[in-house]
């Protein structure tokens, strides 16, 4: 994979390529090296579309008060031409207190931007589209060997097929295959790895909110989001979770056979909400209701980001299901 050109502090750095997680493993380096030399750094991450001149004036001015300062301008493809001449004028005579970081996602806009700065001596981390599949392999080796594990030949192939290209989808599913079979993985952990996955639904990840896995409901909403499953989907079924574990509690038998036909559910569906309403108390449940209620409109346009309202959300609903449960069972002691 593509590595980092010259020492990471340099003063002048250049990240470019179409690939989005090299971009941003490569930033995270340049970070990294520049906090280890100097812990009270002051750090600016500026995206260029529609940035002032300005503004970006201001944050690479000298420092009245000192000390290193850290700036990454990210999608400087997308600079307008006064923005990208302040840039081009600022790589000629660079601040040695100031780490500049320009961020370029490829292609042939402002790209004369990029050769001012390669020009004036700035490192570059080259950051290529992978589309061969023998460059997917090799990333996904790379990926499990980081992680203290092993994957055979036929495993990563496998992996590979199953997945595609998403270099992001691909470090996730490995560093969860290192997790869940101990570091070495055949096909056969793939297989079921993949087919496990590929089954996530928004009813899966209301489950693991009802029984309170905070870690298991995210990575299943993580997954669930990841294979395509509509956002009104898992709120939806989240609120039928809730709502049906909220009418069991509520009535004092446990009878499956009296519970169906009072509710006038079947039988399983009763089962299922019995074992999902164990820890929860009414008023927990009530509480849980509202949250979901709010979800519902929030994935339906309320909310700016249907991914955060799903995972705020599910947070809110397992913290509810833990406070309101070591209440009730205080208060029974």
């Amino acid at each position: 994979m593509p590595a980092a050109a010259v020492e990471p502090t340099s003063r002048l750095r250049v990240v470019i390529g179409e690939e989005e997680l090299l971009r941003s493993r490569a930033v995270a380096a340049v970070r990294r090296a520049v906090l280890a030399r100097h812990p009270d750094v002051e750090v600016h991450e500026l995206a260029a579309m529609g940035l002032p001149v300005g503004e970006l004036a201001d944050v690479l001015a000298p420092s009245l008060f000192g000390g290193h300062r850290l700036v990454v301008v990210t999608g400087v493809q997308e600079a307008a031409s006064a923005l990208a001449d302040a840039l081009t004028g600022y790589a000629r005579d660079p601040d040695p207190d100031l780490t500049l970081v320009v961020v370029h996602a490829g292609g042939k806009r402002n790209e004369a931007l990029v050769k001012a700065f390669k020009a004036a001596g700035a490192a570059v981390d080259d950051c290529p589209k992978v589309s061969s599949v023998g460059d997917r392999i090799a990333f996904v080796r790379n990926e499990v060997r980081q992680l203290g594990g092993r994957i055979t030949p036929d495993a990563v192939t496998a992996l590979v097929e199953a997945i595609g290209a998403d270099l992001r989808s691909l470090s996730a599913a490995a560093g969860q295959l290192v997790s869940d079979f101990g570091g070495s993985i055949d096909a056969d952990d793939v297989a079921r790895f993949h087919r496990g996955q590929a089954e996530v639904t928004g009813f899966t990840v209301a489950e693991r909110v009802l029984t309170g896995d905070r870690a298991g409901s995210i990575e299943m909403l993580r997954w669930a989001l990841e294979r395509g499953v509509a956002h009104v989907l898992i709120a939806d079924a989240i609120a039928d979770g809730v709502r049906t574990a909220a009418r069991v509690a509520s009535l004092s038998s446990s009878n499956v056979g009296d519970l169906a036909r009072t509710l006038k559910m079947p039988p399983w569906k009763v089962k299922k909400a019995q074992a999902q309403a164990r820890g929860w108390s009414i008023e927990g449940l009530q509480q849980a209701l509202g949250v979901a209620a709010d979800l519902n409109a929030d994935v339906k346009g309320v909310a700016a980001s249907a991914d955060y309202a799903l995972e705020r959300a599910i947070r809110r609903i397992v913290t509810i299901r833990a406070e309101t449960g070591r209440g009730r069972v205080r208060a029974g002691r």
